[in-house]
């Protein structure tokens, strides 16, 4: 993987994971991961700041997530941004950013 494009985040699934299976037997899934970060304001005031990010997966690694992760479960994940766009059933044009997980650790006791 190159340096240009890497991504690695560590945080919490935040609901089960979302498998699509391919005629030709590939697989993918997707899923919420939530990161925290805290911090003190300028009145001295504990601030949690939750980000939420859109993981996809296929082949292999998409087994793993379908087998091992469920909601909630903390998860080290590598992997690349990737954007994508789709018209949706008003002729809107949307557009999605997603991580394409590369690599999977799973952290915690669950």
């Amino acid at each position: 993987m190159s340096l240009r494009n890497k991504v690695t985040l560590i945080g919490f699934t935040g609901k089960e994971v979302e498998t699509v299976n391919f005629e030709n037997g590939g697989m993918k899934i997707s899923v919420s991961l939530a990161t925290h970060d805290h911090y003190t304001n300028a009145k001295g005031e504990k601030v949690e700041e939750t980000q939420w990010h859109s993981l996809v997966a296929f082949g292999k690694t998409a087994e793993i997530f379908q087998k091992y992760v469920p909601k909630g479960k903390e998860i080290a994940i590598e992997g690349k941004l990737t954007y994508r766009s789709y018209d949706d059933k008003d002729g809107v044009k949307r557009y999605i950013t997603e991580i394409r997980v590369d690599e999977l650790l799973l952290l915690g006791g669950k």
